[in-house]
């Protein structure tokens, strides 16, 4: 086996890790996650760390080495303060708000577009322009965020339509008179 860099992940308070061959569940104050990782990874605990081992020195193995540690120390992070993600509708008469579990957008269609948010995904609509997607697994927070955007995504003329907080819409200029 060839030299690895090894940088053991620390566990934090509150957190139980459990790890059984290439499974990995993490418990902690906000909930639960599972995840398989790639056989040709060795996931082993020691005391308080986690360590995340290859099996040989190849190109792919050392990107596994890293993806696998970044997706525990997601799991860590999500169970422990969560993910958020926030929405912006921008648009005359655009807004969206909350019927029971499920999010209603109108966003210039014909018809009120209705969003249920998958299981472990929670939505909040503080002001009917702003949109906040709540979740402890970042992969689904922003699979779900960009479900929502890609309902009416930001056109380059107004810039009417959903974008991130912070998303920077290119601006076209449009027609001129000659």
């Amino acid at each position: 086996m060839a030299r690895q860099r090894e940088k053991p992940i620390p566990i934090p308070e509150g957190v139980e890790i459990t790890i059984n061959g290439t499974e990995v569940k993490v418990k902690g104050p906000k909930g639960e996650l599972v995840r398989k990782f790639h056989p040709f990874m060795t996931i082993e605990r020691n005391d308080n760390t986690i360590c995340v081992k290859r099996r040989d020195d190849s190109k792919f193995c050392h990107s596994l080495q890293g993806l696998t540690r970044t997706l525990i120390i997601n799991m860590i992070k999500g169970v422990t303060e969560g993910y958020t993600k926030e929405l912006v509708v921008e648009g005359m008469g655009y807004r969206a708000q909350m019927e029971g579990k499920n999010l209603v957008l109108l966003v210039g269609y014909s018809h009120p577009v209705k969003f249920e948010p998958p299981n472990g995904i929670t939505i909040e609509v503080p002001k009917p322009q702003e949109i906040i997607v709540k979740g402890i697994d970042k992969e689904l927070v922003g699979n779900v965020a960009a479900k929502i955007r890609a309902i009416r995504p930001p056109e380059p003329y107004k810039g009417k339509g959903i974008r991130y907080r912070g998303e920077q819409i290119r601006r076209k200029q449009g027609k001129r008179a000659v």
